[in-house]
């Protein structure tokens, strides 16, 4: 029986623990490469700031300079301005340029033929481009979809194209001709301007940032699709419409071509056409253009739209980035 229980118990003890081989792990010292590593990176960053901040202030200075230019060249003398050799800054000022322009340069009628035809653009492009974007940003119906594809489509037709299917059209109308008034040529220059593509789709992507909840609340309440687009979407929106209407005035302050093509009439035109005119034709030399007076009439027209973006330029850029959040 003993002999029974020492068998049982040699089976029941536990097997001998197996000696494993000693891992050492044994760790260099790599300070130096650390901070060979941490020295490179630093380096790599700084050189890689300076070369973007170089191009950046490239780019700055290639957009500046033309400005610069036509200043400078506002100041100088005529004498000065067609040598040879250029010069950064007018070795003589001439502020009596500026004096002239103001003496030969019918202001006044430019400006008022802008300011018109530039406040009846922009509310006829907000009053469209609002009704198209709450069209296709909130109603359905058949189609809307293919029809707005449709029209961003012709983004991509250059606006060169459309001057000859506009012309025919405002001449059909009898806007353009031997007997053209002063009405004709304002609604020439403002109604072939009331749709804009790009308004539109930047005020629908506006729009359809607006929570559908609210519109479905307006809808139980018993309010119309006029209400709601007056009294919630409109208010809602009105970033992306301020940028609307500064870039709509800006474009229409600078118009130059389409103003040049229909209007018969020196006195119908825009402020940009009549930096062209005749005011700086100097006939006494062989009818040369005095370029030091028409820099200083461009520098008296460019301030106003500078500081028009510089005071709402956080508009333009709200209003832009809002409307590219959602698609």
């Amino acid at each position: 029986m003993k002999n029974v229980f020492k068998k049982f118990l040699k089976k029941e003890e536990k097997p001998a623990l197996v000696e494993k081989p000693k891992i050492v792990l044994s760790i260099e010292d790599s300070g130096k490469t650390v901070d060979a590593i941490k020295r490179s990176q630093k380096i790599g960053h700084i050189v890689m700031m300076t070369i973007t901040y170089a191009f950046i202030l490239f780019l700055a200075l290639m957009m500046v300079f033309p400005f610069y230019w036509m200043i400078i060249t506002s100041l100088k003398q005529r004498s000065e301005i067609i040598a040879t050799t250029q010069t950064f800054f007018p070795s003589i000022v001439m502020w009596s340029n500026y004096v002239y322009v103001f003496q030969v340069f019918d202001f006044t009628n430019y400006m008022f033929n802008t300011i018109v035809v530039a406040i009846f653009s922009t509310l006829g492009t907000l009053l469209t481009t609002i009704f198209a974007g709450f069209a296709f940003a909130r109603l359905k119906f058949k189609g809307r979809e293919p029809l707005f594809m449709l029209f961003l489509m012709t983004m991509m037709i250059p606006g060169e194209m459309m001057v000859i299917s506009n012309f025919i059209t405002v001449a059909s109308f009898g806007w353009v001709g031997e007997g053209q008034t002063l009405m004709d040529a304002y609604a020439a220059m403002i109604v072939p301007f009331w749709v804009s593509v790009f308004y539109i789709y930047l005020l629908r992507q506006t729009f359809k940032q607006i929570p559908n909840e609210l519109y479905l609340a307006a809808k139980v309440d018993g309010k119309s699709d006029w209400n709601f687009l007056w009294k919630v979407m409109v208010p809602l929106a009105a970033p992306s419409l301020i940028s609307i209407t500064i870039l709509k005035f800006m474009g229409t302050w600078n118009s130059y071509v389409w103003p040049q093509l229909i209007t018969l009439n020196e006195d119908y035109q825009l402020i940009s056409n009549g930096l062209r005119g005749s005011a700086f034709v100097n006939n006494d030399a062989g009818g040369q253009v005095e370029y030091g007076y028409q820099m200083a009439a461009s520098v008296c027209v460019t301030v106003p739209l500078f500081l028009l973006f510089v005071f709402f330029r956080k508009y333009i850029m709200r209003g832009v980035g809002r409307a590219g959040i959602k698609g």
